[in-house]
């Protein structure tokens, strides 16, 4: 298909920022909730911030199965609400929260059956895995709720409601800070619970933003959950839905295992790794939260221009977004390298760990631009018209045929240094970055998927 350019169209600008910018503020907030476990528990001891952070990489693949849902649902509901088709995005909703919840009880059952067990596969030290068995028992019951919210935070952005969705993750958020500070130290009579006051704090916080959902979709004009649509699905949307899903789920669970994987590899490599990587990739990820914002509200707008019967305008956008993002990694590059050294001075780190940290923070400024352009096609444009499978296939070359083997030898068979070991698994969004623009070029994103789909 044809490049056709448009006018400029003030009405993109205005999308964009109302949904880039509450997006963006959400996804600050909770790489924020991160930062603040990461420098409290740091001030218990540089253990417990190890162990919390290999915890962590249960919810980071937990994470992978909503961030997959919320994608698929979003290539749906984004495109029939282009269309004003409420009804179909209520269907949207039930066939997701079923798969969530189902993925959630798992999750919930071996965090808080056989925690020991999953935190061996992130480390051998017998104090990480203690420490992180405490964690996971007691943050288990936050996959529960995090998985009927998140879904329906989802559905709220691609409905034209992304300030709401923002302001109750926000307020979770701030909930969870608060409560960190109290149960970690003790404060205010409360018992001094340390890294059990880190996974109670997370539990709490997701239970208030589970109440205020629930509280939301009560409304008259809301979108609803309705029990015939959880139990009785309409079957050709269903198919629809995982027929454009498999491919975004085996793209996330490809990318994510491999990024677990390259988290096994520093864990192997001693406690100093373990926290230099752990504040590398929390100021990375808070840094990047702009890019992140940027490509999830530019792939809602594809979408929905997509759905509306509008294909030329929505190449036009898509144009913008891809300049646009290149221009949000410089930015958060320069920034990245800006803040380094007042991350290092703050740092509680060892010798050994900051030197790590200094190294690590200087590769991430050149990942994010990588991030920030990946981040707009693959998840953002590519997605909102169902083209999903090319994700899949570039992180299983990208990942699985170079990064992780590499890695796995730099470490294990080369012996070679731990910044050296993080230059190369660090590669990975950069390598991928001529095949996704060679891709975008082909505009085989323009679909409009609600064609023979639509729901009774």
């Amino acid at each position: 298909m044809r490049r056709k350019y448009l006018p400029h169209d003030k009405v993109f600008n205005k999308k964009l920022l109302t949904l880039v910018l509450p997006i963006t503020f959400q996804q600050f907030m909770l790489a924020v909730v991160s930062a603040s476990d990461a420098i409290m528990l740091g001030l218990v001891n540089q253990n417990s911030l190890s162990a919390v952070s290999l915890a962590g990489q249960v919810q980071f693949i937990f994470n992978l199965f909503l961030a997959a849902l919320t994608i698929g649902a979003s290539m749906f509901s984004a495109q029939y609400w282009g269309k004003r088709d409420k009804n179909a995005v209520e269907q949207i909703l039930g066939i997701v929260l079923r798969i969530s919840v189902t993925v959630s009880v798992l999750f919930f059952l071996a965090a808080l059956c056989f925690p020991a067990s999953v935190m061996r596969v992130f480390t051998p030290d017998i104090h990480l895995i203690k420490d992180g068995a405490v964690y996971l028992r007691t943050v288990s019951v936050s996959y529960l709720f995090c998985g009927i919210s998140q879904i329906y935070l989802c559905i709220m952005k691609n409905t034209g409601r992304a300030s709401k969705s923002s302001l109750i993750s926000s307020t979770a958020v701030i909930l969870n800070i608060i409560l960190n500070a109290i149960l970690i130290f003790g404060l205010l009579g409360a018992p001094k619970m340390g890294i059990a006051g880190a996974a109670a704090a997370t539990a709490a916080a997701r239970l208030l933003e589970l109440i205020w959902v629930w509280a939301d979709s009560r409304g008259k004009s809301q979108i609803h959950v309705r029990a015939e649509y959880l139990l009785h699905p309409d079957a050709r949307l269903k198919c629809a839905f995982w027929k454009y899903t498999l491919p975004v789920l085996g793209n996330e669970l490809v990318w994510g295992c491999g990024f677990t994987m390259y988290s096994v590899i520093m864990g192997h490599l001693g406690t100093d790794a373990v926290a230099a990587n752990s504040i590398a990739n929390i100021v990375k990820n808070l840094i990047a939260c702009f890019c992140l914002g940027l490509g999830s509200g530019g792939g809602i707008i594809v979408g929905g221009e997509l759905g509306a019967g509008r294909p030329d305008r929505a190449i036009e956008y898509g144009s913008r977004l891809c300049r646009l993002s290149i221009f949000a990694g410089i930015c958060s590059g320069l920034v990245l390298l800006a803040v380094s050294p007042l991350i290092l001075s703050l740092s509680t780190l060892s010798s050994r760990a900051g030197t790590y940290l200094q190294i690590m923070l200087f590769i991430c400024s050149y990942y994010i631009i990588g991030k920030s352009v990946n981040g707009a096609t693959i998840a953002g444009i590519f997605c909102a018209g169902g083209d999903s499978k090319f994700g899949l296939i570039c992180d299983i070359i990208t990942l699985w045929c170079i990064t992780v083997p590499l890695g796995l030898a730099a470490a294990f068979l080369w012996k070679l240094p731990v910044p050296a070991v993080y230059l190369i698994i660090s590669m990975d969004e950069i390598i991928k970055l001529p095949a996704v623009y060679k891709h975008y070029k082909k505009f085989t994103w323009v679909k409009d998927l609600t064609t023979n789909n639509t729901a009774k």
